[in-house]
């Protein structure tokens, strides 16, 4: 149970609320334990003096109580569950910002399907632990307290016989309690690979079809769906044991309470009422019993669901703010990016090869650096490098002289905009997706024009308030790079990083842009990542790589006239465009 701990911080944040609960809750049974006294009374008057006096004051008072203990039993509700919905939410706003501040290497090991289902599905379990669970507990406790009293009053040896099956409800819970966290764990598992099956495959529909495989999706996602249905079934199987259980011995104590107190009514040593108020009094007590055993399946169902929570909790970003961060200077014509030795290979992928080995370049303030390479030589790292999504193995990276470790990470970001391989918009309007949080001041439509994402609005009936689908696939491949372009030119940055960007353009577009982004880049530092040597024809200097090594530098003319590795490429390149 431990992992509920983590639930505490919530219910001190919400303390009044709690407080508020709890107060009607033991308010309401102190009435509910009053009233049973009432009804002994009202039949005790009967052939008495003032009788129907008697049992009309006992009604009219057992009546407010009913009224009363009812008015308060909906506050207590309202309270009590009401604050686990504001402890659900609170909970998924702190999970979600923990979420994305997590390094790419902890997204790399859990499917986005998975986390949905442990920031909906387990954190709705958590929520009935922090609501329901904690009232009917804290309920049966009270009214268990309050009751028992009453019921030695009447007969202490009537009490004790009726109450002796309730010490069976501890080695019930202990038993199948254990049983009931181990399935509920196994259940949210399968909900988790069941949900990432289900987002995965939606997202990739088009590959599906493509290829004609719906039939065996369907078969894939039936065996999944009918583990996740047995493994329900097996937690039903306990839950339906568990319950029945703690009523079995709830009914033996009402047994013991029929035979000893009819015979004690009998020989007159307890009063009608009494025997009446007794078994009121024993009833009352059913039902707590019965929801202790409920409050007790919820909270081990939380606790499974706890662990899975407190798993993405105890992630720790790699890469943060240094203790005294430096500040960088104001940049008048981009920045100077330099890279010392540089070695890196990624984490938790058991590749045992250097991506980067000894890499060292240095990128002057306002220039444009062209990097071209074969698929996987180190291109890309190089551009996730600089943006600190990685932190190299040996050697440092400096941003204006500064090592981009003893930044803030706000910082280096803000400074670095950067255009990856594989563009990615939201379900959201153009304009939101370009904007992404600046401001709508008209550099919205200078960004569009240099990226030439202007030709493509008039294609869109609702123009930059057109809503794109899911990663934007109602746009093209070519005009969804375009809007990736105009999102980083729109931030105004310092150095301007095009990883492979222009895959998807044809070759004119792909001149108009470079076109206008030479005079975007007069007052930027640029870095230009492709495999088309169009892209970077007009670097100042180019840096080739092999193998996760700088083979060659220089300008085009030079590396072309060397005949080495880069005019191989270009060779290769031209033979690709001949074919195609």
């Amino acid at each position: 149970m431990g992992s509920l701990r983590q639930l505490a911080p919530y219910f001190r944040r919400h303390a009044v609320r709690y407080g508020l609960g709890f107060v009607l809750l033991c308010t309401s049974n102190l009435f509910t334990t009053l009233a049973p006294r009432y009804v002994q009374r009202g039949i005790d008057a009967i052939g008495g003096a003032d009788a129907a006096a008697n049992i009309r004051s006992a009604v009219l008072i057992l009546l407010g109580l009913s009224l009363a203990a009812g008015v308060l039993r909906f506050g207590m509700r309202w309270y009590l569950n009401g604050v686990s919905r504001l402890v659900e939410t609170d909970q998924r706003d702190d999970l979600f910002a923990h979420l994305i501040h997590l390094p790419a290497a902890f997204h790399q090991r859990f499917p986005v399907g998975d986390l949905m289902a442990r920031a909906t599905n387990d954190l709705q379990a958590l929520r009935m632990v922090a609501g329901p669970a904690v009232m009917y507990l804290v309920d049966t406790v009270v009214r268990t307290l309050m009751i028992i009293p009453m019921m030695v009053a009447i007969s202490p040896s009537l009490a004790a016989w009726a109450l002796v099956p309730t010490l069976g409800l501890p080695i019930t819970m202990l038993v199948l309690g254990g049983v009931v966290h181990r399935r509920a764990l196994a259940v949210q598992d399968q909900f988790g690979d069941l949900t990432s099956f289900v987002q995965e495959h939606l997202a990739g529909i088009r590959v599906v079809r493509a290829y004609a495989q719906e039939r065996a999706e369907e078969r894939y996602f039936a065996g999944l769906d009918r583990g996740y249905v047995d493994r329900n079934m097996a937690l039903a199987k306990a839950q339906g044991v568990f319950h029945p259980l703690l009523t079995f011995l709830a009914g033996l104590g009402a047994v013991a309470a029929l035979l000893l107190g009819g015979a004690a009514l009998i020989r007159g040593t307890i009063t009608t009422g009494e025997y009446i108020a007794f078994g009121i009094y024993l009833g009352t007590l059913v039902w707590p019993m019965i929801a202790l055993g409920w409050a007790i399946s919820l909270i081990q169902r939380g606790d499974a669901a706890a662990n899975r929570i407190a798993t993405i909790l105890k992630e720790t970003p790699d890469i943060g703010d240094p203790a005294q961060p430096a500040t960088l200077p104001m940049a008048l014509d981009g920045r100077r990016i330099t890279f010392e030795s540089v070695w890196f290979r990624y984490p938790g992928t058991g590749q045992r090869d250097w991506v980067l080995e000894d890499v060292s370049f240095d990128v002057p303030a306002g220039a444009l650096i062209g990097i071209v390479g074969a698929t996987g030589s180190g291109k890309s790292t190089i551009a996730e490098l600089l943006l600190r999504t990685w932190d190299p193995d040996r050697g440092r990276i400096l941003l204006d002289g500064i090592d981009l470790r003893a930044l803030r990470l706000a910082d280096v970001r803000r400074a670095i905009a950067m255009v990856p391989q594989e563009t990615f918009l939201f379900s959201d309007t153009l304009r939101a997706n370009v904007l992404l949080g600046m401001p709508d001041d008209g550099r919205l439509d200078a960004a569009a024009r240099i990226a030439r994402l202007d030709v493509a609005l008039a294609d869109l009936s609702e123009g930059w308030d057109t809503m794109l689908g899911e990663r934007g696939v109602n746009l093209s491949g070519g005009q969804r790079q375009r809007a990736a372009i105009a999102r980083a030119l729109v931030r105004d940055p310092d150095v301007l990083v095009l990883d492979d960007a222009l895959s998807a353009v044809d070759a004119d577009t792909e001149r108009r842009i470079l076109s206008g982004l030479a005079t975007s880049l007069a007052r930027r530092t640029g870095l230009i990542i492709s495999h088309r040597s169009s892209a970077v024809r007009t670097a100042q200097e180019i840096i080739v790589l092999d193998g996760g090594r700088i083979v060659e530098r220089g300008t085009h003319d030079d590396l072309h006239a060397r005949r080495g590795r880069y005019a191989m490429l270009l060779m290769r390149q031209a033979l690709e465009e001949e074919l195609a």
